[in-house]
């Protein structure tokens, strides 16, 4: 970790490994998805240590405070020390995951179409 005083968000996202590229992080704040202390961020807003950076990904909020700030891309277990996820937000990814393995197959939901093999048995079965 470096001893910087403020760094750019697109690229302390970036150095966390929330996102592979600058460039995503960047266009994810132009989405308006990134939040930093509660307001709407913008690519060249500086965060600092302290921050509460909020992110928007797959209907879920993942809250984190930034604890170190880094210029650089490192391994992730240095990129894990930059922040510091909330309990709240620990809980919330949580409770999405559960749902997740709970919820109905998506290709059930396929009406129409190639049938699956399972389907395609049945249909021969009643044909008979």
């Amino acid at each position: 970790m470096s001893t910087l005083d403020r760094l750019r968000i697109d690229k302390w996202l970036w150095a966390a490994r929330f996102y592979k590229t600058r460039g995503l992080a960047a266009d994810e704040i132009q989405l308006g998805r990134i939040e930093i202390n509660g307001q709407v961020a913008k690519a060249s807003r500086e965060g600092k240590p302290g921050d509460e950076v909020a992110m928007r990904r797959e209907a879920v909020t993942r809250t984190v405070i930034v604890r170190g700030l880094s210029a650089i891309r490192g391994p992730a277990p240095v990129a894990q020390q930059l922040y510091e996820e909330t309990a709240e937000s620990l809980a919330e990814r949580e409770k999405a995951a559960e749902q997740r393995r709970y919820a109905r197959e998506p290709a059930l939901s396929i009406e129409q179409g190639r049938p699956t093999k399972r389907g395609r048995r049945e249909l021969e079965e009643a044909r008979r």
